[in-house]
């Protein structure tokens, strides 16, 4: 057993790897900053499972967030049916059949674009003419103003292709809408808001308001609400100013700050080789298990390592696929790594658990949970998970 046996307090030295392990008690306190956000300021707080999507915890969040927010029918499914509450949708665009779809899973589906609202408007009319139940509808806008430094992420960037640009703006379409959503921040603190909705009021304040017929305004994810530095009193002041201002509900989607610093991934070491370097093969994949490692690019921390150089003996941590570049990073640890030794990454709960693939047929982690007393694994995967989806 390598480093840290119990991180946090869960021995892992026995633990199957991969592992994901999410620890309870701080997804409750992070929820428990969120359910305060949502006092204070008047606002609702939704998931976004295209940051966290861990179903078996769905009863903890629910006991504090009203709902989800999904970008496909398969993710509004799941809210549906394992989470409750209210469900919304927002994609850059529906096919009929997902449309449809979604008109029977959602409470509110925000479309990309006018010309999606016009072309699918007559869907939801035969969809309330043969009993479907109403859904309230939304239209994203493109504020055109960036805060993200990865242009990857940066939903606001040169010829996105994410919501409606003001100069695109068609406000004879907006009866039947009721709402508008905006979403260009990632990672970000509560000042990025600030500056972002001085941008949405100079854009677009003149169709906000009950008024127009604009009654709730989402503002989308990548707000680093639970994160230790985050400004939450800048927050809350900010919403209730806006909302109080233009007389509309506000509602927030962020995935990551829900789940943010609960999780690690548990992964072994399999082999070591040297090439230049000491390299350290491990039962992971940076490829098919934290691919944010290769895209973002992101370089997760590791439980008792360091940067190169800062411990005795350095490491370069590689996965398990045929790819070439299929490689974590350079790490130093304080004495020489082992075969079967253990490496915990840190904070690996939000978007590296819904981003796994099993390209190569490498088994995706499993996803276990820790309440400070038991650990419990909810799922184990294997070759029919692998199998099932190539035929």
């Amino acid at each position: 057993m390598y480093i840290s046996d119990r991180v946090p307090d869960v021995d892992v030295s026995q633990l199957e790897t991969p592992c994901f392990v999410i620890d309870r008690r701080a997804l409750a306190s992070n929820l428990a900053i969120l359910g305060e956000v949502q006092r204070r300021a008047g606002c609702k707080i939704l998931l976004a499972l295209k940051g966290f999507a861990a179903w078996p915890l769905f009863d903890d969040i629910r006991a504090v967030l009203p709902g989800v927010t999904s970008s496909s029918p398969h993710e509004a499914r799941l809210g549906r049916q394992h989470f409750g509450g209210e469900v919304h949708a927002c994609a850059p665009a529906y096919s009929d059949a997902d449309f449809d779809e979604l008109l029977g899973l959602c409470d509110h589906v925000v479309f990309n674009s006018f010309s999606q609202w016009q072309r699918l408007r007559p869907r939801y009319q035969r969809h309330l003419a043969q009993g479907g139940r109403a859904v309230e509808f939304g239209l994203r806008i493109n504020p055109e103003h960036r805060e993200v430094d990865v242009e990857l992420y940066d939903p606001c960037g040169a010829c996105s292709r994410l919501g409606v640009t003001r100069a695109q703006f068609r406000p004879e379409l907006l009866p039947g809408l009721s709402g508008l959503h905006f979403h260009n921040l990632c990672e970000l603190g509560s000042d990025a808001l600030v500056r972002t909705l001085a941008a949405v009021e100079r854009g677009f304040g003149e169709f906000i308001g009950p008024a127009r017929g604009i009654r709730w305004v989402n503002m989308g994810g990548g707000h680093h609400i639970t994160r230790p530095d985050y400004d939450v009193e800048l927050l809350v002041r900010t919403i209730t100013a806006f909302r109080e201002r233009w007389q509309v509900d506000v509602l927030l989607e962020p995935g990551e700050a829900i789940a943010l610093g609960t999780g690690v991934l548990v992964a072994s070491v399999l082999d070591v080789v040297h090439n230049g370097m000491d390299i350290a093969i491990l039962d992971t994949s940076a490829t098919a298990h934290m691919p944010d490692t290769l895209e973002m690019p992101y370089r997760p921390e590791i439980v008792g390592a360091g940067p190169p150089g800062h411990h005795r003996h350095d490491y370069r941590l590689g996965g398990l696929t045929c790819l070439a570049g299929d490689v974590i990073g350079d790490y130093s640890f304080e004495r020489p790594l082992q075969p079967g030794d253990r490496i915990v990454f840190r904070d690996m709960a939000h978007y590296t658990m819904v981003k796994t693939t099993t390209f190569n047929g490498v088994r995706l982690p499993s996803i276990a949970s820790w309440d400070g007393t038991n650990l419990r694994v909810h799922r184990r995967f294997g070759y029919t998970d692998y199998a099932s989806r190539l035929g």
